[in-house]
């Protein structure tokens, strides 16, 4: 190799002294821009590249590895501003395993991932509060342990760095909260466990979240996060809570300063009734209560709704019937594997046999160039058939999972749905077949079917018995035709139909549908509706944060802007009357409703000589007024702007931005204040005002109810179309279940069901007069 050294300066002013080969930089030297910028160190024909030290004009240094003119390997910045980062790199972002000192003395030790903060991490802010636990793109994002300098501890999980799921909140005085929590603000049904008093045992709770048996919360080995302080930080019998300070005003955790992120967090739990009951319920058992039941053995089975309680129930610490279940796992979703469902040993297998069926179907079939739908695309032979052993063969790739056949019904017709609904066939793949896997959710009705959920929420796989499948066929020639013709059609959107044999010759069928719930917002009611009044209602005893509620549970009624209220109606009588041609008279409304906490409940909740939490405060701020006002007022719909909300398509929706009468008959977007700003499309974003009546429940004196009237966002779909309806007998038969008059149903024109379904529904959106 011929180097030499050498001095050159160019015709731009620039200077190197140095090392060269030829013409170029290579070996050992030192090159000075015009601009001020001097780097010393490696060169490879030209390039940066080994080990050396770059100075900028800024006065920013870096030392350490580079690459092909990037900094690339390990090294350590240092701003102008004293911050330093020591870590990995990767062309020229930090990435990997790192540490950030700020100019503030806040520190960052964990994981980066292109400039950002990504992985497993601990921030410790210089006011004394530590955050150990997940990242994701520069917030706290997942499971994570955050302790405060004033003893308060949350163990849970975080969304955008704010408490978002399930957790246990911890205050210094050994008060103790499990719930849920959405957008940092208590949000859903939690159990509030006195100082002092005795609470379930955490076990199952901790090894949930990735706790070892110690209770002690581990970290991936790849982490440099210190193990042994979290340790010591999160022993699961702490707990946290929110105080706020004399004024009545939360105290702040501080900002990490950070070019590339900010990362807000508010020591407050946004909720000023933390500390024992606010209710007066609550406060008048105090007093008067026995030795029996001293405070000991009291603990407070509480609802929120954006941070505000709405519901206090008493009950014995030591009652069998409270239990504290893992995050994320409510009771009505069975904890089961595909094992149970088969009733055999390998069965376990059935769920990866799924995701290798669907990738190799929608990987098969969209390289394909499209075209129009042919009627023999609906026909018998339209069925793709492949065998998967476990060592792969010419046409499949080998797999983990046991021997299975696959068949795919109607390819191209689901293929074409797809890219009518607007699918990315990645996305697709990548929603139902990623790594993170399928989870398993009880079915809400009695058809004994089974669901599992993507991981992301997007879809829902239902197993189909061989008559709804049989049915689902035959009408999918018309199904095409309709939502191709209805872009804002209700009913329930599919994207394939699936068979998996097993080795042994059983047969499960598969559905992959929209997940209607698949929202911004959290869901805090859901109801399945029918129109019926024949059994349908929910046991007290059986209701949870997630049960479906039936026609009989609902006791609202919901007022919208005109123009919402005309194309919802105008769609489901549209929907009504395709279902109706099939011969299709046990459908559903499937109902779920975001609830908006009123305001003026603050003043109702707020302890006396107290002020509450202007932070929770703004981002509860409905603004509820006595007289009906539609739209809602503390719902603000305004002019659509495509380039302020998120216009991409989702699994369950696809029309058009509605328009509403109250702003002057234009495209509407949704803004919740302190939350988000969405765009209004049929049954999804919908506002409305709820109207609910009182009930007194003599029989649960200590349960009470705080409110009457309050806004609402609305998402609705129709579903359980799969059941065929087409003879005479049949039809009785459900009449007589619903409770409805079978001489007044014809099985050549069912429309009596139609009928009874719209005519509930009017009564439940009403016509303002």
């Amino acid at each position: 190799m011929d180097t030499r050294p050498g001095d050159r300066e160019f015709s731009n002013g620039d200077f190197y002294c140095g090392e060269v080969k030829g013409l170029l930089p290579h070996g050992k030297g030192k090159y000075a821009w015009l601009d001020g910028t001097i780097y010393e160190g490696d060169w490879d024909e030209g390039k940066i590249s080994g080990k050396g030290t770059l100075l900028w004009s800024s006065g920013t240094k870096y030392e350490g590895d580079f690459s092909g003119g990037y900094l690339h390997g390990v090294g350590t910045m240092t701003s102008p501003d004293e911050s330093v980062y020591s870590g990995a790199w990767r062309m020229n972002v930090r990435h990997g395993l790192g540490r950030k000192e700020y100019c503030n003395s806040d520190l960052y030790d964990g994981s980066w991932k292109e400039g950002l903060q990504d992985g497993r991490g601990s921030y410790s802010w210089t006011n004394g509060n530590r955050y150990i636990g997940n990242w994701k793109k520069g917030k706290m994002c997942g499971r994570g342990v955050m302790r405060w300098a004033n003893g308060d501890l949350f163990d849970g999980f975080w969304l955008n760095g704010s408490r978002h799921g399930s957790g246990v909140y911890k205050f210094a005085d050994g008060c103790l909260y499990f719930g849920t929590w959405s957008n940092g603000l208590k949000d859903g049904k939690g159990v509030f466990y006195p100082a002092g008093s005795k609470h379930p045992s955490l076990k199952k709770w901790c090894r949930s979240l990735e706790y070892d048996d110690t209770g002690k919360f581990v970290l991936s080995r790849t982490s440099s996060v210190n193990v042994e302080e979290l340790r010591n930080l999160s022993s699961v019998t702490r707990s946290l809570s929110v105080k706020t300070s004399a004024s009545g005003t939360a105290k702040n955790s501080g900002r990490i300063s950070d070019r590339f992120q900010d990362v807000n967090l508010r020591t407050s739990d946004g909720d000023f009734t933390c500390h024992g009951p606010s209710s007066k319920s609550a406060r008048s058992s105090g007093p008067g209560q026995s030795e029996g039941q001293d405070k000991n053995r009291i603990v407070y089975e509480r609802e929120y709704m954006q941070g505000v309680l709405i519901r206090e129930t008493i009950t014995s610490s030591v009652d069998k019937s409270h239990k504290i279940r893992p995050p994320n796992l409510p009771k009505e979703c069975r904890s089961r594997t595909l094992a149970t469902f088969l009733k055999g040993d390998h069965n376990y297998y059935l769920m990866l046999n799924l995701q290798l069926g669907i990738r190799y179907t929608v990987g098969k079939i969209t390289p394909v160039p499209r075209r129009e739908v042919r009627s023999s695309d609906f026909g018998k032979k339209a069925r793709t058939v492949m065998f998967f052993p476990s060592d792969g063969s010419n046409f499949t790739p080998p797999h983990k999972s046991i021997d299975f056949s696959w068949k795919d019904y109607c390819p191209m017709v689901f293929r074409n749905l797809r890219e009518m609904f607007k699918l990315d066939a990645a996305e697709y793949m990548m929603s139902i077949c990623g790594d993170d896997g399928l989870t398993e959710i009880s079915s809400p009705g009695k058809s004994g079917s089974i669901f599992y959920l993507s991981h992301d929420d997007r879809f829902v796989i239902k197993t189909l018995k061989k008559s709804e499948l049989q049915v689902l066929l035959r009408m999918l020639p018309r199904y095409y035709g309709h939502v191709g013709e209805h872009e804002n059609t209700l009913i329930t959107k599919f994207f394939g139909v699936h068979r998996i044999t097993l080795k042994w010759g059983k047969k499960v069928r598969f559905v992959v549908m929209g997940n209607m719930f698949c929202t911004e917002l959290k869901i805090h009611r859901r109801y399945d509706l029918k129109g019926s009044s024949h059994g349908r209602f929910t046991e007290k005893i059986k209701i949870q944060e997630k049960t479906t509620l039936k026609d009989l549970d609902l006791a609202y009624e919901f007022h919208m802007d005109k123009l919402l209220r005309e194309a919802l109606f105008k769609q489901i009588y549209l929907d009504c009357a395709f279902l109706e041609s099939l011969h299709i008279i046990d459908y559903s409304l499937l109902l779920g409703l975001h609830f908006r906490a009123p305001g003026q409940l603050n003043d109702i909740l707020e302890p006396p000589n107290a002020i509450s939490d202007q932070e929770s405060v703004s981002s509860v701020d409905v603004g509820l007024a006595q007289e009906i006002s539609i739209p809602p007022k503390g719902l603000l719909l305004v002019t659509h702007e495509p380039n302020s909300v998120n216009t991409a398509p989702g699994p369950h929706i696809r029309g058009s931005t509605l328009r509403a009468f109250s702003v002057g008959e234009q495209e509407v977007d949704l803004i919740l204040p302190g939350t988000a700003r969405l765009r209004v499309q049929l049954g999804v974003n919908m506002p409305a005002q709820a109207h609910h009546k009182l009930i007194e429940d003599k029989e649960e004196s200590a349960t009470i109810e705080l409110f009457e009237v309050y806004d609402v966002v609305v998402y609705m779909g129709i579903i359980d179309i799969l059941q065929e309806y087409n003879t005479k007998k049949k039809v009785e038969h459900k009449c007589k279940s619903l409770q409805y008059d079978p001489m007044t149903i014809s099985v050549t024109e069912p429309t009596i069901y139609s009928k009874r379904f719209v005519d509930f529904l009017h009564k439940v959106f009403p016509e303002e007069r």
